[in-house]
């Protein structure tokens, strides 16, 4: 929590510094944005994992603010449906599977920065900012077969108390940060992005008494978004 409230604190100074020198800009644009998640879950103790795919998509606003020499300075607001999850590497000769696929609602804000062409052409920008999330529902996967019946008891580490857990924390937050162009053309913005997301809170207990120490999600997102200026 310290972490977050640094990043809104960082986010609040920057955008206020540099209001106060640049040339003032009072820009909103909006659109709708899609894209494709590749997910895991930074466990304590570990569970060896692969990436567990997943849809990603929802609204954008962005309010430019000024333009600071040749940085031009916004602050960006989405609110997204996001499938994340885990996909378990089990090697314990059992041929089980399991991967779990979590859905949640998420809403980052950004402090966003771009150089280049501020009305047509290309804008190269960097986005950072603090991001919460609203946990809806999951759904989980077991691969067995009757010759190879499901059976935990072989894992390796003994972790096997995630299965059938339900996700005990629906609010998460965390950082989340991404690279990107966007290219400015008369019938609007269209934009790539990619970002990396880090949890810092955990969807299950993380007290002495709970099996895990540490449950949180980490995402990789690939990203475009179309957005039309409606003031500029």
């Amino acid at each position: 929590m310290k972490r977050l409230l640094s990043i809104f604190a960082f986010i609040t100074v920057c955008l206020g510094a540099s209001a106060q020198v640049g040339e003032l800009r009072n820009n909103v644009a909006i659109g709708v944005n899609g894209g494709y998640n590749l997910s895991s879950v930074d466990f304590s103790p570990t569970i060896k994992q692969g990436l567990q795919p997943g849809y990603t998509g929802g609204f954008t606003l962005r309010y430019t603010t000024e333009k600071y020499f040749s940085l031009i300075c916004a602050a960006q607001l989405e609110v997204n449906f996001a499938q994340r999850g885990w996909n378990e590497f089990i090697d314990d000769g059992s041929n089980n599977a399991y991967s779990r696929t979590t859905n949640y609602i998420e809403i980052p804000f950004f402090a966003h920065i771009g150089w280049g062409k501020e009305d047509r052409g290309m804008q190269f920008f960097v986005n950072a900012g603090p991001q919460i999330g609203l946990f809806l529902n999951d759904n989980e996967y077991y691969g067995f077969t009757e010759e190879y019946p499901w059976n935990p008891n072989k894992r390796p580490n003994n972790i096997i108390q995630q299965y059938g857990k339900e996700i005990e924390n629906k609010l998460e937050y965390g950082i989340t940060g991404g690279l990107g162009m966007e290219l400015k053309t008369g019938v609007g913005n269209f934009i790539i992005e990619g970002r990396y997301f880090f949890g810092l809170s955990d969807m299950y207990g993380n007290s002495k008494a709970d099996p895990f120490g540490r449950s949180a999600n980490t995402t990789i997102t690939g990203k475009i978004t179309y957005l039309i200026d409606i003031l500029k």
